[in-house]
């Protein structure tokens, strides 16, 4: 809604104030502008009382109605009529009237330039413009008058413009509050807050909606307000449910849609092309809609259909949230699809319609070309660039996801078949997995439906990949496994090979690494025999990361350098940022620091310059543990602050718990165990929340820690054992060896030394099954040194001895001193 104030005068005469009232010495003209409903009459009765309390205008205050909207074009008020009726009110006698309108004028100007030679100032309120011929000639030339004017347009005064909204939502419940129950009778609203809250948002918080309501909830006290807003939730009925069942003082309903009728009615009599568009574009499925979808739904040139936006925005029929882009409030939403049902034809509708659809699937498909393509590809010429189309789709995410539903929900199954796949990058892009999981389950439901066993592979490899990114881990193998069963039969062993990666990724994420291993080899073996370079270097860099994840660390990094190798042969940045990020996790498990922190900063600056806001942060993250690994704590603290704060930014709450882990351990190297306990309490309650056990046994490990070092031995003891419990349950043996190992620990530090003895024997049979000789060994260590605590000396001799064989043959000098320094302590006992 809009509101115009302007000098009655020359406009630099005067000074121009903030305030929406009209006192003198500000501007001489206010109109307040807005949709049918907003309370512009309301808003102009206000100033006028407020003028009136202050003493502004000794003249006197004026209300002239010009009904502007009334639905018969002689039902309007001239300049002149309303000239005459102001004179009138100002004194002069009806046999006193000239006969021509433009005498009336000239003697109206006559009487305000008397006023105003005796000081007398008045404000003119005049109500419900809708061209501006019918406030020009009322203007005075008179700098003291004041002139406030209220419309549904947005007129051409050159003054200043006040947009009037409909209200807040705190503002709506008030507005719903009072006038439910003026004399605070009637409880309602406080009894059923969230009730109340709902119909406030269903009616748009369009104040004549909320007045409404209340008034037909007032009459039946006893109704509770879940009645009322399951009545407004039945959209095609909604606008029926706000009418009032009664008239003004002019005979017209007092109903939400009589109102919106007066608006439109005027729109089809002045501009016929505007009431058709208004009418179309009630059609697009999203909240708002950009200038090209809405050329293509008009069937008109951008340039025409921008004119006819404008003049619907000057109505105030749409809104205009950005540059090109135009909304609807969704009371005028159901009244224009209900104008559209009645004035069009089936096929009309259906045209309409699948111009729109096809400008949305062709455009998403170029969009997601670009967005798929490595340097040097060739793409659609429709957008510059990656960024320019990841702009679209930000801007159409909302109305490319109500058309993937809306199709399915018609059986345009080809459409949505089609238009769900096209999506599934820019979402997964942004971290948008709900959607992502709606749409390639519409995918493949329509798939389905269409029969094709090719597009339902297809789709199953696209609702796979969801599953697992929300960590429906079963079902997504189900769906991946499916996905290759189809290309086999096909014979369409590209897209065999992108369905074993997939079950590969799955299975890792499952934590199955050996089963992930045979996959990726799989995937990889036939992209090498496709002679598809890059496929086989994305099936190498997860077979890589597998590799890790069972300390295959050497072989791991000669493969991530191998796909490091591919993607650069290819320019592919992203996928190159993402191996050096893994290539830095595998170099830290070797010792080598140097090498891995480069290696994630290398993959940082990648994500950065590519704007990959979720990569930067996984990056971050892995930095900040690398420099903790160096003794750099106060660096790695930043780093996961930094890394924290980007997780935050995307929702992400499993990524922000690990990185949340993280700087626990960081603040733990820096004796901060205070803060460092609430961060690992903190991790963990989310991945409680999450369901990630496994993830939450390592933020317990962590915790554990902390209460070890602050030496609170006994809420380590019995974090330790809760974390340990956790991994015994999922079958993770190393991680429950290395919590079993911090246990055993602890529980020697408080002299509970048997205790102790058994959980070092419990890790030392662990990692012997799991054939790891380097923590085997350590163990050994640590049972020896209990052991000759207790005096068990022959049993301590044993365990050292076997650890220094270990350390011996794996060449780890340093160990190797600290076990046979207790071996020969036990011999000597």
């Amino acid at each position: 809604m809009t509101a115009f104030l302007r000098p009655a005068s020359a406009p630099t005469q005067h000074r121009e104030r903030d305030s929406a009232s009209a006192s003198p010495g500000g501007p001489g003209v206010m109109v307040a502008a807005g949709m049918a409903g907003v309370g512009k009459t309301a808003l102009a009765l206000v100033a006028a009382h407020r003028a009136m309390n202050a003493g502004w205008f000794s003249g006197g205050v004026f209300f002239v109605d010009l009904r502007g909207y009334s639905p018969a074009p002689s039902g309007q008020v001239t300049a002149a009529v309303a000239a005459g009726q102001l004179v009138r009110a100002f004194g002069v006698r009806d046999a006193d009237l000239p006969r021509t309108g433009e005498e009336v004028l000239a003697l109206y100007r006559s009487v305000l330039a008397e006023l105003a030679r005796q000081e007398r100032p008045v404000l003119i309120v005049a109500d419900n413009a809708a061209v501006t011929g019918q406030v020009q000639p009322l203007l005075s030339g008179d700098a003291c008058h004041r002139l406030l004017v209220t419309s549904r347009h947005t007129l051409t005064l050159p003054a200043r413009h006040i947009d009037l909204d409909v209200l807040s939502a705190n503002e709506a419940l008030d507005l719903l509050c009072t006038a439910l129950s003026p004399d605070d009778v009637d409880m309602r609203v406080a009894a059923e807050p969230e009730q109340a809250r709902l119909i406030a948002e269903l009616c748009g918080y369009l104040p004549l909606a909320l007045q409404i309501t209340a008034a037909l909830a007032r009459t039946e006290p006893d109704r509770p307000l879940a009645d009322v807003a399951a009545d407004l939730e039945d959209s095609q009925h909604r606008l029926h449910a706000l009418d009032s069942g009664d008239q003004d003082e002019h005979g017209r309903p007092i109903a939400v849609a009589a109102a919106f009728e007066l608006s439109y009615q005027h729109l089809a009599t002045v501009h016929p092309e505007q009431a058709r568009l208004f009418q179309i574009l009630a059609l697009n499925p999203g909240p708002e809609i950009g200038l090209p979808a809405a050329a293509a739904l008009a069937n008109a040139s951008k340039s025409h259909t921008r004119r006819l936006l404008t003049g619907l925005a000057r109505g105030h029929l749409v809104t205009t949230p950005a540059l090109d882009r135009w909304g609807m409030h969704d009371l005028l939403r159901l009244y224009a699809h209900e104008q559209n049902t009645m004035a069009s034809s089936d096929t009309e509708h259906d045209l309409a319609l699948g111009r729109l659809f096809t400008y949305y699937l062709e455009t998403a498909y170029a969009a997601d070309r670009h967005l798929r393509a490595l340097p040097g590809q060739p793409v659609p010429e429709h957008f510059s660039g990656h960024a320019d189309a990841l702009a679209w789709f930000d801007a159409e995410r909302h109305n490319l996801l109500a058309t993937a539903n809306l199709a399915y929900s018609v059986g345009a199954h080809d459409l949505a078949a089609t238009l769900a796949p096209c999506l599934c990058a820019f979402l997964t892009w942004r971290r948008a997995l709900d959607d992502l999981l709606i749409t390639t389950t519409i995918a493949y439901a329509s798939a389905t439906q269409l029969g094709d066993y090719h597009r339902e592979g297809v789709a199953l490899n696209n609702l796979g990949l969801a599953l697992s990114e929300v960590r429906r881990f079963d079902d997504a193998l189900v769906a991946h496994q499916g996905a290759a069963t189809i290309f086999d039969e096909l014979d369409d062993r590209h897209r065999e090979g992108g369905a074993r990666n997939n079950l590969g990724l799955t299975l890792t994420l499952a934590r199955r690494f050996e089963d992930a291993i045979v996959a990726y080899r799989d995937a990889s073996t036939i992209y090498r025999e496709l002679g598809d370079r890059y496929g086989e270097g994305t099936a190498l860099q997860n077979l890589g990361n597998a590799l890790a994840e069972v300390r295959r660390f050497e072989e791991a990094i000669a493969v991530y350098l191998d796909a490091i190798s591919i993607y650069r042969e290819f320019g592919d940045r992203h996928s190159e940022g993402g191996v050096q990020d893994n290539l830095g996790l595998a170099l830290r498990m070797m010792s080598r620091f140097e090498e891995a922190v480069a290696a994630h900063r290398e993959a940082a600056t990648i994500f950065v310059t590519l704007g990959d806001r979720h990569s930067e942060g996984t990056a971050l993250t892995n930095l900040g543990s690398t420099l903790a690994e160096m003794l750099q704590f106060e660096e790695a603290v930043s780093v996961h602050r930094e890394a924290i704060d980007i997780f935050v930014e995307l929702g992400e709450s499993h990524r922000r718990a690990g990185a949340l882990g993280n700087l626990g351990s960081a603040l733990q190297g820096l004796s901060r165990l205070e803060e460092a306990v609430a961060v690992h309490r903190e991790a963990a309650a989310i991945f409680a929340k999450l369901g990630d056990s496994h993830s939450r046994g390592i933020a317990l490990g962590n915790l554990g820690k902390d209460f070890q070092q602050a030496q609170r031995f006994d809420e380590a003891i019995d974090v330790y054992r809760e974390a340990a419990a956790i991994f015994a349950e999922l079958e993770d043996q190393r991680s429950e060896g290395e919590t079993l190992d911090s246990l055993g620990g602890a529980l020697r530090i408080v002299g509970r030394f048997e205790e102790a003895i058994t959980t070092f024997e419990t890790v030392v049979t662990i990692y012997r099954e799991l054939g790891d000789r380097y923590s085997e060994a350590r163990a050994l260590t640590n049972l020896g040194v209990v052991l000759i605590e207790v005096c068990r000396f022959e049993a301590a001799v044993d365990a050292s001895q076997s650890a220094v064989d270990i350390f011996e043959v794996l060449g780890n000098g340093y160990y190797y001193e600290i076990a046979r320094a207790n071996l020969e302590c036990a011999r000597r006992a």
